[in-house]
């Protein structure tokens, strides 16, 4: 079958690789209608390098036709039509029991100190081969396929498996109040989300903050009070003046490691793109090599007493906090990776009736084959030729 898989920092390829099996009673095998390019691969184009090998398949986002199933999965049967989650987990251990099954005990990559393993991202999760393929195997069949209806394209579900979810979630934790305010930092497709998400549930005002026009225009053509990161010399007092002067009730920071604004962390982020992997992995583990402008921001902004919830990714272990700002503001935060099967009961009925609220039909700017996946990674990184979302057809629907 054909799979992107990592080849280097910035360097991704389209190559010939073997076709997956079952392996366990609890796996399936589907054949990829649509995989998603997530701002979370970028983290391993660019900065996770050093926990991921050469040849290693990409992608956490698939969606397609169950082609075969273990002896043990009941509940998908060949023919089915669902979306892969991008946690893998069991549904009956202590964690998925209390809904946070990217804790999962059953997957939790141990040796690395991990939460629930993920397709297609890197040693620190498991190594698990991704979904940015023809084909995939899918661990833990039994509990994490969902089924979905046949009929409606696929952009009515893809989502399903990490942009919904995680902007559901993200909002979830940010804890706003009915009518309140909340700043998402951030435009991309998972603060994009949130933004329609927070409106959905009630949200009385909903600041985006971005540096990239399309982004902005994007999020203004519903609503939201979008604002220029490049254009603003005091971005918090602007984001105070529209809130009475104190501040929005929730930050939702959808931005995470790689933040504009962080030269310090950008520099840290370069130069242990340098080093041997097996230095950089120790790094990257032990130092604060985060870019942080946007937690900063989120902290900034906050009102106080307020809640800050993070979706973005952060991956150094001894990143420097603001804790007497924390404590003195009564910041609460809540953070991780989302509980995709958590979420979907609620999720689901905003996609499958008539009208779309969310918008997910028309939320991909690029769909492409997987082919062009070397040049898809670039333009989104760069943010070129109006990238917002990439979702690649393997089947060449």
């Amino acid at each position: 079958m054909k799979a992107v898989t990592w080849q280097g920092r910035r360097n991704v390829s389209v190559d010939t690789v073997p076709d997956p099996a079952i392996e366990q009673p609890t796996d399936a095998i589907i054949r990829v209608t649509s995989t998603g390019l997530c701002g979370s691969d970028l983290h391993l184009y660019e900065v996770l390098g050093p926990f991921i090998e050469g040849g290693d398949i990409l992608g956490h986002e698939p969606m397609g036709i169950v082609e075969e199933v273990g002896s043990e999965v009941t509940h998908v049967k060949a023919g089915d039509r669902v979306v892969i989650p991008f946690n893998i987990s069991c549904g009956h251990c202590h964690m998925c029991g209390h809904g946070l099954q990217s804790q999962c005990e059953t997957t939790q990559v141990r040796d690395e100190g991990m939460g629930a393993a993920l397709f297609g991202f890197s040693k620190l999760y498991g190594q698990v081969p991704g979904g940015q393929a023809e084909f995939l195997r899918v661990p833990q069949a039994q509990y994490g396929p969902i089924k979905v209806p046949e009929g409606p394209p696929d952009d009515r579900f893809v989502y399903l498996s990490d942009v919904l979810p995680t902007a559901w979630q993200g909002v979830e934790y940010a804890s706003i109040p009915e009518g309140g305010s909340v700043a998402v930092l951030g435009l991309g497709p998972i603060g994009e989300m949130a933004c329609r998400i927070a409106q959905q549930r009630g949200a009385g005002l909903v600041i985006g903050i971005d540096p990239v026009p399309e982004r902005l225009e994007r999020a203004r053509a519903h609503g939201v009070h979008a604002l220029n990161l490049s254009e603003q010399d005091d971005i918090a007092g602007t984001v105070r003046e529209l809130t009475d002067g104190r501040g929005p009730d929730s930050v939702i920071d959808a931005v995470g490691m790689e933040a504009h604004g962080s030269p310090i962390g950008k520099i840290a982020h370069q130069m242990v793109g340098l080093l041997p992997d097996f230095v950089a992995e120790k790094v990257m583990k032990t130092g604060g090599v985060d870019r942080l402008g946007a937690l900063y921001l989120a902290i900034d902004l906050v009102r106080r007493g307020g809640t800050i919830s993070l979706s973005g990714v952060y991956g150094g272990a001894a990143d420097p906090m603001p804790m007497l700002t924390m404590f003195d503001k009564q910041v609460t935060m809540r953070m991780g990776q989302a509980n995709v099967k958590r979420w979907i009961d609620d999720i689901m009925p905003l996609l499958t009736g008539d009208d779309d609220p969310l918008g997910v039909e028309d939320f991909a700017t690029h769909r492409l084959p997987l082919e062009e996946a070397p040049a898809a990674y670039e333009i989104f990184q760069k943010k070129q030729d109006g990238a917002f979302k990439v979702v690649f057809q393997p089947d060449g629907h």
